[in-house]
C-alpha cells in the first residue's frame, strides 16, 4: 500500500498547480492519472496573463510555444468587430506536460476504479491511501462521482459540449476568430492558430440549449466547417474533431466535502462568458492546496466567473 499525505486523481493542470503548490508547503502527495504523459487533450489553449501570474512566471519564461493575440475578430450573431485585447494560447500537449514535471511531485499512470473512506483514509483500488483526496479528473472525475454525491453539478443546466480538433497546419490568417450565437447555436465557435504551425478550430454549446432548439452539435460543427472553408481559412483538410463536455461556473460552489476537494472542471470553474477554464483550474488547486496545508476554508470568491473583463485589460 502507498501511502501519502494527499492523493491527486488527475495530471492536467488543475492537479499539477495543486501539487506544486502542496510540495512548495512541505506536504508529501501523488499524481494519479489514466493517461501517459505527453498526452493530447482537446482544448483552445487559451490563457490570460492572470495565468502567468499565478505560476509566478513571466510569459518569456514559458519554454514551449506560446501565441499572443493582440486582439480577436469577433462576431455576435453577423455583427463584426475587432476586438483590441491582449491574450495568449498554448498547445495542451506541450503545458500539460511542463506543468506535470514543473511540480515535481511523482505521478502515476492509474485510472481510478474504487475509492472507499474509512478510517479517517481515503483508500484508492486497495493500493493507495491518504488521509485528503483532490478530485482534479475533469468533468468525469471519479472523485466527484463516488465522494461528492449529492453534488448540484449533476444538472445538465450549465453543461457545455463541445467539438474541436488541432491539427498541424500553415495557417493563412494568423488572426483568432471568434463567432458568437450564428445559425442559433447556444455558445461559440473558434479558429486559433498557433505557433509553431498549428490550428484550432472548434465549436461549443449549452447542452440543454441545444435540446431546446432541436439541432444538434454535429450539425452545427457542418456549419462551420462550411464557414471555414468559404472563407478560406482552412482548405484541403479532413476535419476528425474530438468531442468533449465541461461545466460553467455555478453561484453556489460545494468545492469540499470533509477532507475530499474538487478542482478545474471537476468543480465546474469555466468562465460563464467564454468558457475559460485553464485559469481557474490553476487558481482552484493552488487554493486547494492552501487549504488542506493550513486548514484554512476552501473558497473560490477569488476566481472570476466572467472572462470578458480580462478581455479588454490591455498590457500597459
Amino acid at each position: 500500500m502507498v501511502r501519502k499525505h494527499v492523493l491527486i486523481v488527475g495530471g492536467g493542470p488543475a492537479g499539477s498547480a495543486c501539487a506544486h503548490r502542496l510540495r512548495e508547503l512541505g506536504l508529501d502527495c501523488l499524481i494519479l492519472d489514466k493517461s501517459d504523459f505527453p498526452r493530447q487533450k482537446p482544448c483552445a489553449g487559451w490563457v490570460t496573463p492572470a495565468v502567468f501570474h499565478s505560476l509566478a512566471i513571466e510569459p518569456k519564461d514559458y519554454p514551449y510555444s506560446l501565441t499572443t493575440f493582440s486582439a480577436f475578430q469577433v462576431s455576435i450573431r453577423g455583427v463584426k468587430f475587432r476586438l483590441p485585447t491582449h491574450q495568449y494560447a498554448i498547445r495542451r500537449i506541450e503545458f500539460d506536460q511542463w506543468m506535470l514535471a514543473r511540480s515535481g511531485v511523482p505521478h502515476e499512470k492509474h485510472q481510478v476504479k474504487e475509492i472507499v473512506h474509512e478510517d479517517g483514509l481515503f483508500c484508492v483500488d486497495g493500493q493507495y491511501e491518504a488521509p485528503f483526496i483532490v478530485g482534479a479528473g475533469g468533468t468525469q472525475s471519479p472523485v466527484r462521482r463516488t465522494v461528492f454525491t449529492r453534488n448540484e453539478m449533476d444538472s445538465n443546466q450549465k453543461l457545455i459540449i463541445a467539438r474541436e480538433e488541432e491539427f498541424p497546419y500553415k495557417v493563412r490568417d494568423n488572426h483568432c476568430h471568434l463567432w458568437f450565437f450564428e445559425d442559433g447555436l447556444p455558445g461559440y465557435a473558434w479558429y486559433v492558430p498557433k505557433t509553431g504551425d498549428y490550428l484550432n478550430v472548434g465549436i461549443g454549446g449549452s447542452a440543454a440549449g441545444l435540446k431546446a432548439r432541436g439541432r444538434t452539435l454535429n450539425q452545427h460543427w457542418d456549419d462551420l466547417v462550411k464557414k471555414l472553408f468559404h472563407l478560406g481559412l482552412v482548405s484541403d483538410h479532413r476535419f476528425q474533431p474530438l468531442g468533449y463536455s465541461y461545466r460553467l461556473q455555478n453561484k453556489h460552489l460545494n468545492g469540499r466535502q470533509g477532507n475530499a476537494f474538487l478542482v478545474g472542471d471537476a468543480l465546474g470553474l469555466a468562465t460563464s462568458d467564454m468558457g475559460e477554464g485553464i485559469g481557474p483550474a490553476i487558481r482552484s488547486g493552488q487554493l486547494a492546496a492552501e487549504s488542506i496545508a493550513g486548514g484554512a476554508r476552501y473558497l473560490l470568491r477569488s476566481i472570476p466567473r466572467y472572462s470578458f473583463p480580462s478581455l479588454l485589460r490591455l498590457r500597459k
